[in-house]
């Protein structure tokens, strides 16, 4: 006779409280600042993550009033926080617009290598300098300086194109050459971390390195050529919220299985659902419902992580103006050179490296995970939120400072011409926009 399978015991009405109190007062929080931050004319990010800040170590903490979740309650919220980071890598990668890529391609490439390459060269050898006690004690010294140099070197699509929408820059030649150099930046940035994590759960061995590189580029054929047509034919028969979601969850699902980041699945997923989404509106609703819910949620939980006060020890404190210090003047050199490489003037050149030094979204989901893989430890993490913040309260005077000595040209009037419907945080593709504002045009001087 076979034995009856005991049920899961459900969590007890005391844990379901507590979740829902501190989920509840960790978003209500982070709507609230965040909405001030952009009353003030800072991005949302910075509010959302000083909700966690407040609530977290850095005041509540220090002041003995809360002492912050159990660590029940705060495998909870990380669950619902994963979710949201999941759906808002997702929905960036929907941004990318491959068209766009290959046009500006070269230019963009230049500029994103030199953003790149610096940024990661500065980071390694930070890694290799500053104590390891400052990162992560007993951590392997190679993977730590290679997890730092990917923390200097990405930047962040949300926040850039957020940035440049609300700076009406998105039509601007300089606008899209950013954005455009950012999704390079990012697609390595997303591959680097990966191979790094991998190394972290698997220890530093050349076969790791291989097998990873190789499993990455299987994930990307998979998703070309199996999942792509696919998609194509599940969003032609019916509803696309439902299936987009199943896709970017199991991309991501898939992804973590192969020890890879799991929002490297979703940034592909993302990806392969813009290239075949008959009607790219169809997505307003996931945006906004992760924009406005998930993603401060999870950016709360982020900063309830800080622990600012960990900066009252010089040498920590010491270590944070460093590895800032070296992230801006790395992503400045580096984008610049590459910018005046490709031909664009110093003010061109300066406002592409001012849009690229906001990592925001993405190094926080880096911080995260170093984090979480043990390869950073609570100052260390500290810092690199830090950077993430900082950065991205640069970015807006700069490029006005910037944008103010290039003059508009016929090509960006074109695209002035046209308006994203409302309630999309980032539009049509870019690409796409001038595309169809150029065939206008042309066909009205033919009539």
């Amino acid at each position: 006779m076979q034995r009856a399978v005991a049920p899961v015991v459900p969590l007890p009405a005391d844990s379901v409280t507590s979740f829902l109190l501190q989920a509840g007062a960790l978003l209500a929080t982070a709507v609230v600042l965040g909405m001030l931050a952009r009353r003030v004319g800072l991005p949302a990010i910075v509010g959302e993550l000083s909700a966690g800040v407040l609530l977290g170590p850095s005041v509540l903490g220090a002041l003995g009033i809360w002492d912050g979740p159990s660590t029940e309650q705060l495998h909870l919220l990380d669950a619902a926080g994963l979710l949201g980071v999941l759906l808002l890598v997702g929905c960036s990668g929907t941004e990318l617009d491959l068209r766009m890529v290959r046009k500006r391609g070269a230019t963009a490439a230049r500029v994103s290598i030199g953003g790149l390459l610096i940024p990661l060269a500065l980071g390694v050898a930070a890694g290799f300098v500053v104590p390891l006690s400052l990162l992560s004690p007993g951590g392997d010294r190679t993977v730590v300086a290679l997890f730092l140099g990917v923390a200097m070197c990405v930047s962040a699509i949300p926040v850039i194109a957020k940035t440049l929408l609300d700076m009406n820059l998105l039509h601007r030649n300089v606008g899209q050459l950013t954005l455009t150099a950012a999704v390079i930046d990012d697609v390595f940035g997303w591959m680097m971390l990966s191979v790094v994590s991998a190394m972290a759960t698997t220890g530093l061995r050349t076969g790791t390195v291989v097998g990873s590189a190789l499993t990455i580029a299987a994930v990307v054929l998979f998703a070309a050529f199996v999942l792509r047509p696919l998609a194509r034919a599940v969003f032609r028969r019916g509803p696309v919220l439902g299936p987009a979601v199943v896709i970017i969850l199991l991309g991501s699902a898939g992804t973590q299985a192969l020890r890879l980041e799991a929002v490297f699945g979703a940034f592909v997923c993302g990806v392969v659902i813009a290239s075949v989404l008959p009607r790219p509106e169809a997505l307003a609703p996931l945006r906004t419902v992760v924009l406005t819910v998930l993603a401060p949620l999870f950016f709360a939980l982020a900063g309830l992580r800080m622990d600012l006060t960990a900066l009252a020890d010089p040498e920590v404190a010491a270590f944070a103006a460093t590895i800032l210090l070296l992230a801006v003047a790395g992503k400045f050199a580096g984008a610049g050179i590459g910018a005046l490489a490709s031909g664009l003037t110093r003010w061109e050149a300066l406002a592409c490296a001012a849009g690229m030094n906001a990592r925001g979204v993405i190094e926080v989901i880096v911080a995260m995970a170093g984090l979480r893989l043990g390869v950073l430890n609570s100052s260390a993490y500290t810092s690199i939120v830090l950077v993430a913040v900082v950065t991205s309260l640069m970015a807006p005077p700069f490029l006005r400072m910037a944008m103010n000595r290039i003059e508009h040209t016929a090509e960006e009037q074109l695209r002035l011409n046209w308006r994203p419907e409302a309630g999309e945080p980032f539009g049509e593709p870019l690409g796409k926009t001038f595309d169809n504002a150029r065939d206008k045009e042309e066909k009205s001087e033919i009539s």
